[in-house]
């Protein structure tokens, strides 16, 4: 059902992305949508399946209900996928099918290494979108040779099951997350 769930997602974006981003309408010159329109389209069909995810499966089955827990070492343990790697796993399934988009979820405060920022616009995205709550970032940067359209999104603690992950996870360099507090961000790249 998980795996149908990524699927259905992941093909969901990618048929989104693979609309040019100049399709023009009467005025061949003029786009029909932005890069930017486009990144937010996409960050709402990510935000709102892993916000449904997290309360309705996790915080439900976990928290709730008491029937199984999440774990970042769901294959062992025989437990839920977390939400951060629920969303990873889309995303590497998008990265295998399309070099149209990008996506990941990233942190200042990262439980797993992998997931701090890299470049420059990451770490002014992810800065920018935890002084501003309720504010997004956008920039374009230059990686490999190409710009890029890069969008970050506040990563918000929508669930108990976050709060409670994150500050008792043995590996966090931060324990005082509360609901409703930025976490980190997702990023989405175009290229442009």
């Amino acid at each position: 059902m998980q795996r149908l769930k990524t699927t259905i997602l992941a093909t969901g974006l990618t048929a989104l992305c693979a609309l040019p981003l100049t399709l023009a309408a009467e005025d061949a010159d003029k786009p029909l949508f932005t890069p930017q329109q486009m990144t937010d389209w996409l960050h709402l069909v990510m935000s709102s399946d892993r916000t449904v995810y997290t309360r309705l499966i996790v915080n439900r089955l976990q928290n709730q209900e008491k029937v199984i827990k999440a774990s970042e070492h769901f294959e062992d343990e025989k437990a839920l996928v977390l939400p951060a790697q629920m969303f990873r796993f889309g995303a590497e399934m998008v990265a295998e099918q399309t070099d149209d988009f990008s996506y990941s979820l990233l942190s200042e405060w990262p439980v797993n290494k992998q997931n701090a920022p890299r470049t420059p616009v990451e770490q002014e995205g992810l800065a920018f979108i935890a002084a501003n709550k309720g504010k997004n970032f956008y920039a374009t940067e230059e990686l490999g040779g190409k710009t890029y359209f890069t969008a970050v999104y506040a990563d918000m603690a929508v669930a108990p099951a976050c709060v409670d992950c994150h500050n008792g996870h043995k590996d966090t360099p931060r324990t005082d997350f509360k609901l409703g507090d930025v976490m980190g961000g997702v990023v989405i790249r175009v290229p442009l």
